[in-house]
Parts: structure tokens; C-alpha cells; sequence
């Protein structure tokens, strides 16, 4: 399968980065994509030194998400591994050769939970998605989460969901889908403008039967089916205030998930609700400055039974977290194509855990926290070059009122750190540059890793305390070549080297009942190289092809066990390739295929079990009804894992195999 997977695509590149017509480049071929994630503002590519991909939202649709997840829509992005565990549950993927966790997400800037949040937001807020690939910037500090895998940091990279913001027109779009496993969904969105004000409104439902997503005689199985029902909400109004760079927006998301897993006694009720309030005044030709709030409100419910002695209800398990991330920054333009990035950040976090046995409800884990950074980034473009260079100093307070149930054996604790960043980019022609770029990063560990969500010795699922746990720190390096041999292709090749000291890894150390505990694994390494071929036609076709190797080694000279083991969660290599066809009957057909090789849920060599190695193809049918000036009317077909692979996943999960959904869209 290896060879059938990838190496065709492997020979492909190689032999297109060997040919030396290939870089036989002219300025006419060079394309100006503009960018925001690496500077704050909108900057053209060749002016950042960090490579950044982006997917517009009429790729959407191609791409698809069976698992209902935003972050999905990154699954085929170079450098990038994204595993949702099930419609039900978050991404435990890896990005840069590292966890899920070192990846930071943003929403217009913002950060927001990389493991909730794509589970809660609608692409059809988005204008486009840029992943900027590559050492931590200083830009941006880490994402304080206490739940799932704790803080995220930008380490490897960092992912934006840009929000729509200019409406040039009213446009309404709906759409309706039935599926597999009784699945119906529905969606409904709306834009406008009036005067100086520009907004949008959207929402969506959807429920299934759906079905079991874990291995047999697992801590997942079912007696009956996993039925589900997603409600979303959200808006974006924009105010011009007398100029078109002087703007003040509201964006606002809720969404409800309610459920349960497949057991009588297993339910769950999940409420997340999120706020983005954005300033930006562009005060003079040289300077501006962008003012940014947030409100993050995460509050989790689910029953534990006592499988697998009876399926009785034992226990409510419940995490409440609200997290205040704010950003001010300054950009200062000055010389010939200079830019003084300046600023701060802060984050207030309040995070509690409760365990309800009916009778009792007990408090878990009681924590705040909070963040102060202050930032300066200074941009030169020297002739070809583009130099980059700045630092970040970063204060963080964790105060524990309660741990694992009890008074903490510390109450407080807290952690300065400088971090810097680098890089250059030499653009040697208008179609073809070379970049490079370093950074550090710091992340202690989050609450939820220190005082688990189960004591010691519990019988039921959950992760187990650690409060021996120290902080890790982080060094990120990488190189590349950005080229554009021909009109509409773009060709990218990029070696990275992240290492880590006392990485922070969630092991599994039990699957009956299902439990994890995190511990520091030593010094952590990953090293790999992406390469990335994307190419638009004008005949109605385009396609993608790209390729990452990850090699991941863990050195821990005191304990045998996690020596030489890898890194938890990093397949060995992924392989995409996917083509749009555009036919003239206005039929268009998406295949796209991924194949991911060998990974491992722990870097305990003794219990860790490897996964990977499988191929998954899914199918994109779009057909024109009609289609005016004024009015698209297409019917579609989702088809995933097109060969029913129903592969395994960390925690005993499992693949659902092949799925469809059908339906129809509308655009007025």
C-alpha cells in the first residue's frame, strides 16, 4: 500500500524540483496573495519571511467534513495531520511533527481552543483559512486552556480563521442534506449591507442516529445508537466609522451539542459561546493600530454508567472554563518597506471541574489564570531580502484553590520568559524565493495535566493527576523554496526541526477503562520536510499534490522506557492528492485522497499501540439546476471513505467507514 500511496506523487515532486525548467520563472508568473496571519495586517506573501497557505471558501464545499469539524477543512494542508476522533469528539492530530497542541488557532486574530472551537464554528462565517506554516511568532502568545490537551502553543505553526468583513452584496444561501445513519441538516445564511454598516447572520441544525465509533467490547460500545443533535447561531456586524480603515466589528457564535453515546446512561450536553469585538484605525499613511477582545465560554456535561459491570447511571462528570483573551498592537511603516510591529496581550482564564454522584457534588480541579505579553516584531525589506527579527516577554499565573479535589500542595505559581523569533526570505525573482525562520516558545502545563479529571486509583475514564509535571520549552528552524514555475502553479518545499525539553505528551495508560495521564517525556525531537505542488488551470481544472516526511525521536536517559520511543500522535509520512473537474454540463467532481502512514498513541514503549498505515479516498458531486444572474441552485453528494476503511484511532476509537450525505444548495 506504502508504494501505491505515495510514491508516485514522491517521483512527481522530486522530479519537478530536479528539472531545470521548472525554476525557468518570469516576473508575469508570479502571483500576489496577500496574507494577514504573519504580521497582523494584510501583507503580500513575498513580503512575510514565514510561509503561509490559504484556502478560499469556495473550496470549501470540495473539500468537505465528514466529521463536522472545522478544522477538517486543513486535513489536506502539507506539514498537517488532523484526526477528529468522531462527530462527537475533537482533533488529536499533529502539525509540524509535533501534538495537537502546538499548532495555535486563531479567529480574526484571536486565539481560540484549537480541540472546542472547530467543533462549534460554521465555515460559512469564513472568508478563507491561512495556516502559516513554521517557528512560533511572537506575535502571539499561547492559548491557555485548561481542558482537552491543555495550553497551545505556536510552536510549529499557526492556523487563522479570517472572518468575512466587506459585504459587496446581499446574498442569501441555504442548504439541506440527508445522510447516513438518519442524518439531516440544515443551513441558513444571510448578508447585507446598509450605510456604513455591513453584516452577516447565519445558523445551522443537525441530527443523527449516527452510529458506533468505537472498537468492540471497548469502553465505546454501544446498545444502541449514538444519537446526536448540533444547533449554531452566530452574526458579524462591521461599522465603517468614516473611513474604510476605520472599523469597529462584533462577531458572536453559539453552539449546542447535545447527545449521548450510544448507552442508556451515557449522555452528554455540550454549550460553547464565543464573542470577537475588533477595532482597527489605520491613524495615518504609516501608522495603525488594532484593539481586539474576546469571550470564550466552554461548559461541558456527560454521564459515566458503570459499564462493563452493568450500565446503571454511576456519576455527571462537568468542566465549566471562560477564557478573556485581549490584543493590542501597533504597526509602524517606515523607510522603504519597513514594518515596527509593537504590542500586548492578556488572558484571564477561570477553569472548574465537578463530579456528581447523585447525592454529592463534588469540585475537581478549581483554577485561574493569567497572562501578560508584550511584543515587538521589526521588518526590513533590504533590496531582495526581507529580514525579520523580535521578541516576546511573557509573564504566566496559575492559582490552584483546588486540585484533583483537595487543597494543592502549592497554591500558586508563575513563570517569566523572554522568546524570540527570526527569519529572511530572499525573493530571488518574482516566482521564486527562498525563506527561513526560527523561534522559541514556552508553555507550562495546564491544569487539567497537573490535576487530571479522575483521582488516583479511579475505576472510571478520564485522565489521571500529575503535579510533579514542569513546564517544556521549545526551538523551531526551518527552511524552503516558494516558486510559481508557470502561471497558476505553485510549488513549495520546506525541511523543519522542532525540539522540545520536558515535552509535555498525553500517554494512555489504561483502555479499560479508557485513561490518560500526561508526564514530561525528556527531550523531544521532530524533524521532517513537506513538499507541495498546487496548480489552477484555465481549462476548469486544478489540483493538488504534496507529501511530509516526520521522523520524531524521544531521548530520556533515566527512563528506558520512553528513550528512543516516538512522539505521540505524528504519522511517519501523509500524502495527499486531490482535482476539481469543472464540466461544461455544470457538473463538478471532487476525489481527493489521503494516505497516512505508522503513528503511536504513547511514547511508552511497553503500552503503546501503533496505528496508521491506510488510505482513505472521499468524493465531492456538484450539479448545476440552475444558475443566473441572481440565483445558483445545485444539488449535491458527500461520499467518504469511499473503500470503507473502518481503521483504529487512539482511545480505542474507530473509523465509521464509508458515509454520504445528499442534498441540495441554494444561493439568492
Amino acid at each position: 500500500m506504502l508504494a501505491t500511496a505515495r510514491m508516485p506523487l514522491v517521483v512527481a515532486l522530486l522530479s519537478l524540483f530536479a528539472s531545470p525548467l521548472a525554476f525557468a520563472v518570469t516576473p508575469e508568473t508570479a502571483e500576489a496573495v496577500v496574507v494577514v496571519t504573519a504580521s497582523k495586517i494584510p501583507e503580500p506573501q513575498r513580503n512575510v519571511t514565514q510561509q503561509v497557505s490559504v484556502i478560499y471558501d469556495d473550496q470549501f464545499d470540495e473539500i468537505g467534513s465528514p466529521q463536522r469539524n472545522a478544522a477538517e477543512l486543513m486535513r489536506y494542508e502539507p506539514g498537517m495531520f488532523v484526526n477528529p476522533l468522531s462527530r462527537n469528539d475533537a482533533n488529536w492530530g499533529s502539525y509540524g511533527g509535533l501534538g495537537p497542541k502546538y499548532n495555535g488557532l486563531l479567529l480574526d486574530g484571536l486565539p481560540v481552543d484549537a480541540f472546542v472551537d472547530p467543533m462549534s464554528l460554521d465555515p460559512w462565517a469564513f472568508s478563507r483559512i491561512e495556516s502559516q506554516r513554521g517557528p512560533a511568532s511572537v506575535l502571539y502568545g499561547n492559548y491557555m486552556s485548561m481542558d482537552f490537551a491543555g495550553n497551545q502553543s505556536p510552536l510549529a505553526g499557526i492556523s487563522n480563521f479570517v472572518l468575512k468583513d466587506r459585504i459587496d452584496e446581499a446574498v442569501t444561501r441555504a442548504s439541506l442534506g440527508l445522510g447516513s445513519w438518519n442524518t439531516a441538516a440544515a443551513r441558513l445564511y444571510y448578508q447585507d449591507k446598509a450605510g456604513s454598516l455591513n453584516y452577516f447572520v447565519g445558523g445551522s441544525y443537525e441530527q443523527s442516529d449516527y452510529t458506533g465509533y468505537g472498537m468492540p467490547n471497548s469502553w465505546l460500545d454501544t446498545t444502541k445508537d449514538p444519537e446526536y443533535k448540533k444547533y449554531k447561531l452566530y452574526g458579524k456586524a462591521t461599522w465603517l466609522l468614516g473611513r474604510d480603515d476605520h472599523t469597529l466589528s462584533v462577531f458572536a457564535n453559539y453552539t449546542t451539542h447535545e447527545g449521548d453515546n450510544g448507552r442508556p446512561n451515557r449522555d452528554y450536553d455540550h454549550q460553547y459561546g464565543l464573542v470577537n469585538v475588533v477595532y482597527a484605525n489605520q491613524m495615518s499613511p504609516d501608522l495603525g493600530v488594532r484593539a481586539k477582545i474576546g469571550w470564550r465560554d466552554y461548559e461541558r456535561k456527560w454521564s459515566e454508567d458503570n459499564y462493563p459491570t452493568n450500565l446503571s447511571w454511576a456519576s455527571e462528570g462537568s468542566v465549566k472554563q471562560r477564557i478573556v483573551p485581549a490584543d493590542l498592537s501597533f504597526n509602524l511603516a517606515h523607510g522603504n518597506g519597513g514594518m515596527l510591529t509593537f504590542g500586548g496581550d492578556t488572558q484571564w482564564v477561570d477553569y472548574r471541574t465537578y463530579s456528581d454522584n447523585g447525592t454529592t457534588k463534588t469540585p475537581g480541579n478549581d483554577v485561574t489564570a493569567k497572562s501578560y505579553g508584550l511584543f515587538v516584531q521589526e521588518r526590513m525589506i533590504v533590496g531582495d531580502w526581507v529580514l525579520r527579527a523580535g521578541g516576546r516577554y511573557n509573564r504566566t499565573e496559575h492559582d490552584y484553590d483546588l486540585i484533583s479535589g483537595g487543597a494543592p500542595g502549592m497554591s500558586s505559581q508563575s513563570w517569566n520568559k523572554f522568546l524570540w523569533s527570526a527569519g529572511a526570505r530572499y525573493n530571488l525573482t518574482t516566482a521564486l524565493a527562498f525563506f527561513g525562520n526560527a523561534g522559541t516558545s514556552f508553555t507550562p502545563p495546564s491544569a487539567k495535566s497537573v490535576g487530571g479529571t479522575i483521582p488516583e486509583g479511579s475505576a472510571l475514564n478520564g485522565q489521571l493527576p500529575n503535579a510533579s509535571l514542569k513546564p517544556e520549552s521549545g526551538r523551531a528552524f526551518d527552511l524552503g523554496l516558494d516558486a510559481r514555475p508557470v502561471r497558476g502553479m505553485t510549488v513549495v518545499a520546506r525541511l523543519f526541526l522542532n525540539q522540545l525539553d520536558d515535552a509535555i505528551v498525553d500517554n494512555v495508560v489504561s483502555t479499560a477503562p479508557s485513561q490518560t495521564r500526561s508526564i514530561n517525556a525528556g527531550e523531544a525531537r521532530s524533524h521532517g520536510i513537506e513538499l507541495s505542488l498546487k496548480q489552477y488551470l484555465a481549462d476548469g481544472i486544478d489540483y493538488f499534490a504534496n507529501t511530509t516526511f516526520t521522523r520524531t525521536r524521544v531521548k530520556n536517559p533515566i527512563d528506558a522506557n520512553q528513550d528512543g520511543a516516538d512522539l505521540s500522535f505524528v504519522p511517519e509520512n501523509v500524502t495527499n492528492l486531490g482535482v476539481t473537474f469543472r464540466l461544461s454540463t455544470g457538473t463538478t467532481v471532487s476525489p481527493y485522497v489521503q494516505y497516512v502512514g505508522n503513528y503511536y498513541d504513547s511514547t511508552d514503549k511497553t503500552s503503546r499501540r501503533e496505528f496508521g498505515d491506510y488510505t482513505v479516498a472521499n468524493l465531492r458531486i456538484t450539479q448545476q439546476i440552475r444558475h443566473t444572474a441572481g440565483q445558483q441552485i445545485d444539488l449535491f453528494a458527500d461520499l467518504n471513505n469511499l473503500g470503507n476503511r473502518k481503521y483504529e484511532m487512539p482511545w480505542m476509537f474507530r473509523d465509521v467507514g464509508f458515509n454520504a450525505m445528499v442534498g441540495v444548495q441554494a444561493k439568492f
